[in-house]
């Protein structure tokens, strides 16, 4: 929502993408978030490079830094700690997703970054929880993919497959966000601080917990299916004479639409498809019948019969073709920001639309340091000190020749 956070400021230490994503959303609210790198750039900044000039960034830095500014600190010597401290006393938020060891041994764990400002928020993201064994270890989003047994689930038994996307990354830089939110609101009635934390594993597990559930009930133990639902059929990924499509039947309504789609329509009275856990349990069948009717016929003759018939159908898509569907081209879900080259880069913003308020398209994601002196004036800074600074390389001269 537009501005919603305006007022707040917020200092990412953030790498990768938990972090950075959750601060991204807290700048598409209005916050003003700053990126605190290393002189000489985070390694995260150049994943995924794009275009001819390489040191303005990779996808995903343009993805999860954009709407912040950036100031480059080296933060191993005094000086530069006698910065951080600085910009620390009057900001809002700190974000980092490190290991609890790792924070305080960079002295952004809570009970130092209170002895600063007492009603500091502190938002931090690790593999594995602040309790047991494995609270100081370093993951990745295949971390939680591995460990919840969402891996296990995925691809065929004999060959498990991690999902492409990080999910586990994403969708915990969501809750974190959520978390600080809700951690602002509570300051502004008691005045009290927070330490909101997330886990790559917490998350993951919430993720599968239905199957978690199940399981533990003794209900059923479930084995990878490929792209065929466990849970209801016919869902599955089907080959057409010139594409891929995905149809989801899910209900008695829809599973009687389908056979009336396949010219089936006994199906409705097997006993193996009497509800949707039976239609999942012998979803090989139906996937079978539905492969088998969609093999001879076109990728628009399959979609438009499908429709017809009210079912939930989708094209499978490329990244590439991605940016034409109406559904995304038309939804207006992607705005378009430029990139150091000038290349125009396709962003999703503002995960929430607000009808009322609305959103501001984010600024590009900063080059390295872009804002030093700016920040550093802000917080109190004169124009000899910075000077100083630069000279000694405790901050990055970047700021010289960048916006």
């Amino acid at each position: 929502m537009k501005g919603v956070l305006s007022g707040y400021k917020v200092l990412d230490f953030g790498r990768y993408i938990s972090g950075p994503f959750c601060a991204a959303l807290l700048a598409d609210m209005g916050a003003n978030v700053i990126r605190v790198e290393p002189v000489e750039g985070s390694d995260d900044r150049y994943v995924m490079p794009i275009g001819e000039d390489e040191s303005g960034g990779g996808a995903v830095h343009y993805h999860v830094n954009r709407g912040k500014r950036s100031i480059a600190i080296d933060t191993s010597t005094s000086e530069g700690r006698q910065v951080v401290e600085r910009l620390i006393a009057s900001a809002d938020v700190v974000v980092a997703n490190l290991p609890p060891k790792a924070l305080t041994k960079l002295g952004l764990d809570y009970a130092t970054l209170c002895a600063i400002r007492p009603d500091i928020i502190l938002t931090t993201v690790n593999a594995y929880g602040l309790n047991g064994p494995y609270r100081d270890e370093i993951g990745f989003d295949c971390t939680g993919q591995a460990l919840s047994g969402a891996m296990a689930l995925t691809g065929t038994p004999e060959q498990p497959y991690r999902a492409a996307v990080s999910y586990v990354d994403y969708s915990t830089a969501i809750s974190a966000a959520l978390g600080t939110v809700s951690a602002l609101l509570k300051r502004e009635r008691t005045g009290q601080g927070e330490h909101v934390h997330c886990s790559l594993l917490k998350t993951a597990l919430t993720i599968t917990n239905s199957m978690l559930i199940e399981e533990a009930s003794g209900a059923r133990s479930r084995v990878a299916t490929g792209n065929r639902s466990p849970i209801s059929g016919p869902s599955d990924l089907f080959r057409t004479r010139d594409g891929w499509i995905m149809i989801q039947v899910i209900g008695n309504m829809m599973f009687r639409r389908w056979a009336q789609m396949v010219d089936q329509p006994e199906l409705v009275d097997d006993p193996r498809f009497s509800d949707d856990q039976s239609r999942g349990d012998n979803g090989k069948a139906l996937s079978a019948i539905t492969a088998a009717w969609a093999a001879d016929k076109t990728l628009e003759a399959c979609m438009a019969r499908a429709q017809a018939h009210r079912l939930p159908v989708t094209p499978m898509l490329s990244p590439g073709q991605a940016f034409t569907a109406p559904a995304i081209a038309q939804g207006e879900m992607l705005e378009y920001v430029s990139t150091r080259d000038n290349q125009q880069i396709p962003i999703v913003t503002t995960l929430c639309d607000f009808a009322v308020n609305g959103h501001d398209t984010p600024a590009p994601a900063p080059t390295l340091g872009a804002h030093t002196a700016a920040i550093l004036k802000e917080a109190g800074f004169d124009a000899g000190t910075i000077d100083r600074l630069a000279a000694t390389g405790t901050i990055s001269e970047t700021f010289m020749t960048s916006d």
